[in-house]
């Protein structure tokens, strides 16, 4: 059972707030090159069945950096939840 646990963990998402998780986005779309002048938003969503409750709005993206800013969105929403405010 150990070891299931151990499986679990390394699939649960991290909790964040929409801020750290705007700064997450932000930090790796300017690593980026062709993402460097992407303009988004980060929206709170309600839990879909990939378990995400957040998205990222792109509100400016040149066509040819699309792939790769939905690429990195896509593998923060992985790790990331937006956490529950109390």
């Amino acid at each position: 059972m150990g070891r299931l646990m151990d499986f679990d963990r390394f699939f649960n998402k991290t909790p964040a707030t929409l801020d750290e998780i705007r700064v997450r986005v932000t930090h790796a779309l300017q690593r980026h090159p062709l993402c460097r002048n992407v303009r988004f938003d980060v929206v709170s969503t309600p839990r879909t069945s990939r378990g995400s409750n957040w998205t990222v709005s792109l509100q400016s993206v040149e066509p040819r950096a699309l792939w790769e800013a939905s690429e990195i969105v896509a593998d923060i929403q992985d790790a990331y939840e937006l956490a529950a405010v109390s």
